[in-house]
């Protein structure tokens, strides 16, 4: 088989699965094999199972990506992960995939095969915000949608996640066997409740009573994840080939930090996910607000500006006072007050491990990678907060710098004149707002006009508008650096 990490060749240093994985079931279905279900739930799932000897084997489904597939196939589906924080440097294999199928590979039936295993307990997804096929002002599906309109026309041959789900469980109706649960692992919020939703919206176009029993049958437990795992370079490729001396195109690099949160609620049994750290809760929503509005609002904040002023990788920007500076007064001055926590949650202690994380110059997360799909981002990150802010009559000079960091980058141009290639599903009609607009007034006033990232009351509120258009305005007349270190001053 020659260089491979499913033989010997492996660095001794390199932590190997010691459970016999012949034993192991697809007693999960996992679609959307990317690299952070690589680092998270796939690890978490392979180290659980070095605990507890359980069964609990994963089955990947990829709805894209066949090349990778491919490769995961020609290592017996193990892969590496490499957990790198400032000090220390860990290599270690996932054991807990046992197969694989993809519908290029095996056909559209052969995916719906293995979704109607009556094994299979858990369908879980890491599919991103666009995945779910929603409109996530509202919560429900996108009728509108190409892949939706493509599936309700041909629900038995199904190309979107949530047609796949829909058809596997109507099998498992007619053959009356036990519904899966339905786990979100995306950074959505209510991330299952999006996925039950849009279940029930998709199911329901096809046949109320295939709706109804889904409703009545099947559970969706919300979680919340956390883990830095930047993609992969070539740089951080050949770092991980030399911590394991073999080469693993399927493997990824992350902080050596993570976190899962999940409802505990789980119609056909579930893992034993806490032997290996995970926390089994009754409400992840204010740990999931917590995440989203701490780590990756302020991630979001951190790559539109940080991109701007000239900064590729997150550890760069946290290199510059001022933008370090300007993070922690976001994530306490006005993230942290719109949570309610449980009592005894120290956010102060949070909010500078993060300072700490992001910060942390052996993962080379890029900005323009956070910066990906940010209308499908912005309104959990940030919007919540700002209208918590506006209902208050507070200030919010680092969530309204934030926006407008995102409305000069979607503009397609960095401060340099340099083209930005925006990678966004609403990339047109981003352009379209864009096109006739030439001032900071006219370039707010349509993008605002955008109600399925905004709603429809922001754009009413007239001195939040005159306010987000100066720093639209400023940050086009100084750029990102400066207008960071100015709204420092002007907040001291």
């Amino acid at each position: 088989m020659g260089q491979n990490i499913s033989n010997t060749e492996l660095k001794t240093q390199v932590v190997r699965p010691s459970f016999d994985r012949s034993a192991l079931k697809s007693r999960i279905v996992h679609i959307g094999f990317g690299a952070f279900h690589r680092a998270h739930q796939g690890l978490y799932t392979s180290e659980m199972l070095e605990k507890t000897g359980l069964d609990w084997g994963i089955c990947e489904i990829s709805l894209f990506g066949v090349d990778l597939i491919k490769q995961l196939r020609a290592q017996d589906h193990l892969y590496s992960v490499l957990e790198k924080d400032t000090d220390t440097i860990t290599a270690k294999i996932s054991g807990s995939v046992v197969e694989s199928v993809h519908p290029k590979l095996d056909g559209t039936q052969a995916v719906l095969d293995k979704m109607a295993e009556p094994q299979v307990a858990i369908v879980s997804l890491t599919i991103t915000e666009k995945g779910y096929c929603a409109d996530l002002s509202t919560g429900h599906l996108d009728l509108n949608n190409a892949l939706i309109i493509a599936d309700l026309a041909e629900p038995q041959s199904p190309k979107s996640a949530i047609g796949y789900i829909v058809e596997a469980l109507r099998i498992r109706k007619e053959a009356s066997i036990t519904p899966f649960t339905v786990m979100s692992c995306d950074n959505v919020p209510d991330n299952s409740r999006v996925a039950k939703q849009v279940i029930l919206d998709y199911a329901n176009q096809l046949d109320k009573t295939l709706g109804a029993w889904i409703e009545q049958n099947v559970t969706f437990p919300c979680t919340m994840v956390d883990r830095i795992v930047p993609a992969i370079t070539d740089e951080s490729f050949t770092e991980l080939t030399e911590h394991l001396g073999v080469n693993d195109p399927c493997g990824i690099v992350c902080e050596s930090f993570s976190q899962w949160v999940i409802e505990d609620d789980f119609v056909n049994g579930r893992p034993e996910w806490d032997a290996a750290g995970a926390t089994f809760v009754k409400d992840v929503r204010p740990f999931e607000d917590m995440k989203l509005r701490l780590l990756n609002g302020s991630h979001s904040f951190l790559a539109y500006l940080g991109y701007l002023g000239g900064y590729r990788y997150i550890y760069q920007t946290m290199a510059d006072d001022a933008f370090r500076s300007a993070t922690l007064k976001l994530m306490l001055d006005e993230q942290a007050v719109t949570l309610s926590m449980p009592e005894g949650t120290n956010l102060s202690a949070y909010a500078n491990m993060l300072i700490s994380r992001f910060s942390n110059a052996n993962i080379k997360h890029e900005t323009y990678q956070i910066a990906t799909d940010g209308s499908q981002k912005l309104p959990q990150r940030m919007c919540e907060s700002l209208r918590f802010h506006l209902e208050n009559g507070t200030p919010t000079p680092w969530l309204i710098l934030g926006m407008a960091g995102w409305m000069v980058y979607v503009g397609e141009q960095d401060e340099k004149g340099e083209k930005i290639i925006v990678n966004d599903p609403m990339i047109e009609q981003l352009r379209e707002a864009y096109s006739g607009a030439e001032t900071a007034d006219e370039i707010v006033l349509a993008l605002l006009g955008l109600s399925n990232i905004f709603g429809t009351d922001l754009i009413t509120n007239k001195t939040f508008v005159s306010t987000l258009t100066n720093a639209v305005d400023q940050l086009k007349q100084f750029g990102a650096q400066a207008v960071v270190v100015k709204t420092l001053q002007s907040t001291l």
